[in-house]
């Protein structure tokens, strides 16, 4: 028996409750791993409440990123072996201190970077690579918008979108968090409690605005964010943490000047062998070149999940979260 989190009813993070689970042995193309160190992210909070159903419905566990040790492999598995150490993003389960997982979903760890950082960055790196490299490739010629700078996937996107050279706006929600944003290298902070960001977005651009606007914000930057795309710009959509962006015509998108929008999620963009292992590289690279520097804002224990995610929706949390086990 191990001890894990785990979730009956949808609902605010009084929900979830530490308890023993069984895990059993590992079956053909499966790998028993031990948890080391578990990402936590805003993501979570999303099956916790049920605005994303958990895959194979109630009860489940929650969280989607970790790194560990491999404890046992399944038949069939040849490319781990016990004791290897890997990592995972976006396979639901993980706030628990063992589990079964498809050796399909596994990344190798390199030596060469260490276990709370690839659990601190996979999952949130792996996201901007796929936002930055693929869902829109950001050269230094593009002005980007990147709503909440001072978060985890928003102090990663503003180091890399250095290292691209583009002209980079984030939006944050204090003092604080602008200081945050702009030492993660954005040409431009805006703080949106004090300042109107369409606005300022207007100005800091000359009227030009943006190529792209990378919003996890949702309901409380719908529709602002698409006045400040310049025509036949992007809006790509990759979270709600205020909530979901209400429904609209695809009408809205021609007024405003021919413009995209997307919906994209990092299991399509990592759904091969080869997709997966392109994107974790090309950030375990961005690490290593010292392009990308992760900061591992807070740690809890696995047993206090519940305040972990107290303090994640008061955004009282800055930087990667971390459980440990």
């Amino acid at each position: 028996m191990v001890k894990a989190i785990v979730i009956r009813e949808t609902g605010g993070p009084e929900v979830m409750s530490f308890e023993e689970i069984e895990v059993g042995a590992p079956g053909p193309g499966e790998v028993r791993l031990k948890h080391t160190a578990i990402g936590v992210n805003f993501i979570d909070t999303y099956y916790r409440k049920g605005l994303y159903p958990a895959p194979g419905g109630l009860p489940f566990i929650p969280g989607a990123e970790a790194v560990g040790i491999v404890e046992k492999v399944g038949e069939g598995v040849v490319q781990f072996r016990p004791g290897d150490r890997v990592a995972y993003a976006g396979s639901v389960g993980a706030y628990a201190e063992a589990r079964i997982i498809s050796a399909q979903k596994l990344i190798r760890v390199p030596d060469d970077i260490d276990g709370f950082t690839v659990a601190a960055s996979l999952l949130k790196g792996m996201t901007v690579q796929y936002l930055l490299r693929q869902t829109f490739k950001v050269t230094r010629d593009h002005t980007v918008l990147f709503h909440a700078g001072a978060g985890g996937v928003g102090q990663i996107a503003g180091q890399w979108l250095k290292s691209l050279g583009a002209t980079s706006i984030a939006t944050v929600g204090s003092e604080e968090k602008a200081e945050i944003a702009r030492a993660c290298g954005y040409t431009h902070v805006i703080n949106y409690r004090t300042e109107d960001f369409v606005a300022r977005v207007a100005e800091i651009t000359g009227g030009a605005l943006c190529d792209v606007v990378y919003d996890s914000v949702g309901k409380d930057t719908f529709p602002a964010s698409l006045d400040c795309l310049k025509p036949r710009g992007l809006f790509a959509s990759f979270g709600n943490s205020s909530g979901p962006v209400a429904e609209f015509s695809l009408g809205i998108l021609s007024q405003k000047g021919s413009l995209y929008a997307t919906r994209p999620t990092l299991g399509h963009y990592t759904a091969t062998r080869a997709t997966l292992d392109a994107c974790a590289e090309d950030l375990f690279e961005q690490i290593r070149s010292e392009a990308v520097t992760i900061s591992v804002g807070q740690k809890f224990a696995l047993a206090d999940a519940v305040a972990c995610h107290k303090a994640m929706e008061a955004r009282e949390t800055v930087g990667s979260t971390l459980l440990t086990v």
